[in-house]
C-alpha cells in the first residue's frame, strides 16, 4: 500500500515514515500539478501539514498557521480529487472542543477561540475531498523524540519540573505507538469521518506531572505560574493551559485496542522500555 505524506519532517511524520515503508513525501511548496504527479499509484494520503503551534502568535505568524494548514490542504484536496487515491486521512486537534466539557465525536459545541476556529476551517477544507476521508483529532501526542514531552524532559530531569498553576486543567493525550496503530486501523478497515485520537483516560496536569516525576525519579514541586507562560509565549500559552476532556468513543465502539491506555503505562513504555 503506497502512502503519500505531508508534514513528513515532523515528529509524527517521521514515525509514519518508519511504520509505512512505501511512503512518498509531498512538500508544502509543491504545486497542484506536482502533487498530482506524486499521487500516481498512491492508495492513501496522510495530511500532517502545519506550522508549529507553540510559538508566539504575532498576526503574521497567525497567517502562517492558517496558510500552512488551510492553503496546503486546499491544494492537496484539489489534487486528490483528480487522482486515483482512495483514502485521505487529515489532521485536526482536540483544541476544536471547548474547555472543561466532556466530549466525544458526537459533541456539537465547538470552541470559538483562535485554535478552535482554525481546526474547524482545517476540517472543512479536508472534507471537500470527494474520496473516503478520515479526520483524526489529535490530543497531546506523547513520545520522547518530539512534541510536548520532549520539551518537558530536561527541566524534569533537572528536578525543575512541576504542574502548571494549580494543575487542575485536563489533558487528553495519546501514546505515539497507539497513534500509529490508529492509522493502520482506519486504513485497513476503510473507516471515514471524525475520530478522536486520544487515550480513553485523560488526566489532570497535576496527575501527569506526578507520574512523569515518578518515572524519572525526580521531584516535581516547582509550579509554573500561568503568567510566566503568558510572558514567554503570549496568546499561544492558551495551548498549554487549555483543559480538554475528550474521549475516543468511535475507536472504542469499533473495537480498537490501546496498548498504552493509561499515562503511567505510556510514560514507562516511552522512557524506560522504548
Amino acid at each position: 500500500m503506497k502512502i503519500a505524506l505531508t508534514g513528513a519532517s515532523g515528529f509524527i511524520g517521521s514515525h509514519i515514515r518508519r511504520h509505512f515503508k512505501d511512503t512518498i513525501v509531498i512538500d508544502r511548496s509543491d504545486t497542484v500539478a506536482e502533487i498530482q504527479e506524486k499521487l500516481k499509484d498512491v492508495y492513501a494520503v496522510i495530511n500532517l501539514a502545519g506550522a508549529p503551534i507553540i510559538k508566539r502568535w504575532t498576526e503574521s505568524y497567525k497567517d502562517i498557521l492558517i496558510s500552512s494548514r488551510i492553503g496546503t490542504t486546499k491544494k492537496l484536496v484539489q489534487a486528490i480529487n483528480s487522482s486515483n487515491v482512495r483514502h485521505l486521512i487529515s489532521t485536526s486537534a482536540t483544541g476544536i472542543y471547548p474547555d472543561d466539557v466532556e466530549c466525544d465525536e458526537s459533541c456539537t459545541t465547538l470552541s470559538q477561540d483562535f485554535l478552535g476556529r482554525l481546526a474547524q476551517d482545517w476540517e472543512r477544507e479536508a472534507l471537500r475531498c470527494e474520496k473516503l476521508t478520515t479526520i483524526l483529532r489529535f490530543g497531546v501526542v506523547l513520545g520522547k523524540e518530539g512534541g510536548a514531552l520532549k520539551k518537558m524532559l530536561l527541566p524534569f530531569r533537572l528536578g525543575l519540573g512541576g504542574p502548571i498553576g494549580d494543575g487542575s486543567m485536563v489533558m487528553s493525550w495519546i501514546d505515539i505507538h497507539d497513534l500509529m496503530e490508529m492509522y493502520r486501523f482506519v486504513l485497513k478497515r476503510g473507516e471515514g469521518g471524525i475520530f478522536n485520537a486520544v487515550s480513553p483516560n485523560p488526566v489532570t496536569n497535576r496527575e501527569f506531572t506526578r507520574e512523569l516525576a515518578r518515572v524519572l525519579k525526580r521531584p516535581a514541586i516547582l509550579p509554573v505560574p500561568r503568567l510566566v507562560l503568558r510572558l514567554l509565549y503570549g496568546q499561544s500559552a492558551s495551548v498549554l493551559t487549555a483543559s480538554k476532556i475528550v474521549y475516543p468513543r468511535r475507536f472504542l465502539n469499533l473495537g480498537f485496542t490501546f496498548s498504552y491506555p493509561t499515562v503511567k503505562e505510556s510514560l514507562r513504555h516511552i522512557l524506560l522500555e522504548g
